[in-house]
């Protein structure tokens, strides 16, 4: 049943790339083969709670600009905000949606009464998801925006801190459990610190890789099947972030013994805020055997900070897409759109815009991506480059067949002298771009 905040719109239709209807799709096709799968599987599109339904509009110099009819404290606009948010993700067609406990309860007066609410609303969620056949990809747990959590939620020096952070998950993964979510994520938005004059660096990430643990304690206790996973961030808000990017991260876990239960979520201005690209993180973490999911969304690169804007750069997510298709594509990740409206953006139309362009990019990068593997575009190129390394000689020195002394013998026995090869960088681009 409609709610009337979206008026009398139909679900979006996809009607090719010729439309020049801003209310349709012109390269998301659910049902388009990609690769032998429905592009609605490959893909895995989720909207997020927390920008979309949640976020008034404000910023550091100016306050809401949203007047949203859910905007206000009470279980009863809870239950508004959810019936907006299912018939927008009706609307759009997409499999999936995420969220934090915030976002979707009001805050109590104690905790057991915030608790209370969440389960509630988790009982609300799962009769409209039942409903809409939408699915969750993940919960998480909104451990940075209350007061308490500014000096971090698990790597707080107050223990009493670390114990609320503790029982705030164990609820939230309860809930998401309950809702058959495919993932739980962590963030740690102040898991981090502002100076080192007053923080103790190792007892710190002691307290987090502890509350990690109990996390995937939980998550076996539970049967949870679904991924955790952590999503990186260098900094903002905190000065310097403990899960700064997807190598920083792959330490944690194998210094704390985790490499094995947890992957990362990566996002695509996160992994520009720490000087990386976004496929750079993603090959990273697939080459670590780490990689879970995306967050899609793109940074204002004059600004300098996360802006979270919808995804429009086809070539960035293009071979975003490529090192996740070459990783075996998503197991239980998927795309969430972790991006909001501008400012200015105030009619309701414009959250459907927003994600509508931001999926057709994600359809194009996606295709663009299947091709050039599909056609080895890249890869005979990849495969020439190191082709020395498949001799006999080469595959010895990898295995640990030959000492230090034997490789010294070896390359005076056969004069060696090798000489620089091309990496062929342009020509390389110049492919990318004949798919983009």
């Amino acid at each position: 049943m409609s709610t009337g905040f979206f008026g009398n719109l139909a679900p979006i239709p996809y009607e090719g790339s010729e439309s020049r209807n801003p209310l349709a799709y012109r390269f998301y096709n659910p049902d388009e083969l990609v690769m032998g799968k429905r592009m609605e599987e490959h893909l895995r599109v989720a909207v997020c709670y927390w920008h979309t339904f949640c976020w008034q509009g404000n910023d550091p110099f100016g306050g809401a600009t949203f007047e949203r009819p859910w905007f206000g404290d009470g279980m009863s606009m809870a239950k508004m905000k959810a019936d907006v948010a299912f018939e927008m993700f009706s609307l759009l067609g997409v499999p999936y949606f995420s969220f934090h406990d915030l976002d979707i309860r009001p805050e109590g007066e104690t905790f057991a009464e915030s608790a209370y609410r969440l389960h509630a609303m988790a009982d609300y969620f799962q009769q409209k998801m039942e409903e809409t056949g939408v699915g969750l990809l993940w919960g998480t747990a909104n451990l940075f925006s209350q007061r308490r959590f500014m000096a971090g939620a698990s790597t707080n020096p107050d223990p009493n801190v670390f114990a609320y952070a503790a029982a705030t998950v164990k609820h939230c993964m309860d809930v998401t459990h309950q809702l058959k979510g495919a993932n739980y994520v962590l963030w740690g938005g102040r898991e981090g610190y502002e100076t080192l004059l007053n923080t103790d660096l190792r007892r710190e990430l002691d307290q987090y890789g502890r509350f990690l643990n109990l996390v995937v304690e939980h998550k076996h206790k539970l049967g949870f099947t679904g991924t955790i996973l952590i999503e990186p961030k260098p900094q903002e808000p905190s000065k310097h972030q403990y899960d700064f990017d997807v190598a920083t991260v792959y330490g944690f876990l194998k210094r704390y013994g985790l490499e094995n239960e947890v992957k990362v979520n990566i996002e695509v201005g996160h992994a520009v805020l720490a000087g990386h690209t976004f496929e750079h993180e993603v090959a990273l973490a697939n080459a670590l055997d780490i990689f879970g999911s995306i967050d899609a969304n793109r940074n204002d690169y004059q600004s300098g900070w996360d802006t979270d804007q919808f995804p429009n750069n086809v070539p960035e997510m293009a071979l975003a897409y490529y090192y996740i298709l070459q990783g075996g594509g998503f197991k239980n990740g998927g795309t969430n759109f972790d991006s909001k409206l501008r400012r200015q953006s105030l009619d309701p139309e414009d959250l459907l815009i927003g994600h509508i362009g931001g999926m057709d990019t994600c359809a194009r990068a996606l295709k663009s991506a299947a091709k050039m593997l599909e056609d080895k575009a890249l890869s005979q190129v990849l495969e020439k480059r190191y082709a020395g390394w498949n001799e006999t000689e080469a595959q010895a020195m990898l295995k640990g067949e030959r000492s230090l002394e034997e490789i010294a013998a070896y390359v005076t026995e056969q004069n060696l002298h090798p000489q620089a090869r091309s990496g062929k960088q342009e020509l390389l681009e110049n492919i990318v771009n004949r798919y983009v």
